[in-house]
């Protein structure tokens, strides 16, 4: 049976290329597929991987709907077998329905890829209603690591190394940019907790927390 998938996980852990990985193993074997993408790191309509590979992709505007963009193609002969889309939580939820009705009416196998909650710890939209609506939730394997060595499940968003919690939901960024640019970073919830990045860190010896002491 076809199924709607949720594969999540932090920034840097390979969201990118297991979505290429997903499409190549269904090509090889004679399938064909749309990839719909949005705000990719590559510029419109493409999805990369930060391991350097890059496909064309479908760019999944605001208020496109991505269900009638597939009854489209097919009704003038095209042919698909499966849908990948990359950047899944920059979807409004309406799309995500729109996703469903793919598998529902449609037949098709949608795998969807991307990041469940924000810089601010808040859920994305689009990975709220994938959450609500998928078959199957799958956690990546791949585990991106903090700048201490544990398991990342944080993303924050740094401005001059220096996290930030407040602005705009969507600011179009990546890790391992300048430090003086916005950038993005994956921290273990201690450390987004402390907003200690590793430029921080590198600037002050990390002191624990203080337990409150009250007096009898």
């Amino acid at each position: 049976m076809p199924e709607l998938v949720f594969f999540s996980g932090t920034m840097d852990c390979g969201k990118s290329t297991l979505a290429l990985q997903i499409g190549h193993n269904r090509s090889a074997r004679g399938l064909q597929g749309v990839i719909f993408t949005r705000d990719d790191r590559a510029g419109e309509g493409k999805l990369s991987s930060r391991l350097g590979l890059v496909t064309e992709a479908v760019e999944a505007t605001e208020g496109m709907d991505l269900y009638a963009y597939l009854v489209d193609q097919l009704s003038k002969g095209g042919k698909a077998d499966y849908v990948i889309v990359d950047e899944a939580q920059f979807l409004a939820p309406g799309q995500i329905d729109q996703l469903a009705r793919v598998v529902d009416d449609l037949d098709m196998d949608v795998f969807a890829f991307g990041i469940t909650t924000d810089f601010r710890t808040k859920l994305f939209p689009g990975s709220q209603r994938l959450i609500e609506l998928a078959d199957r939730i799958e956690q990546l394997q791949v585990e991106a690591l903090c700048w201490c060595g544990s398991r990342a499940t944080h993303n924050a968003r740094t401005v001059g190394g220096e996290m930030v919690v407040e602005g705009a939901q969507v600011v179009v960024g990546d890790v391992n940019r300048p430090a003086e640019e916005i950038g993005y970073e994956v921290l273990c919830r201690r450390h987004h907790r402390r907003r200690m990045t590793s430029a921080s860190a590198r600037v002050g010896a990390l002191s624990p927390d203080v337990l409150p002491v009250t007096s009898a």
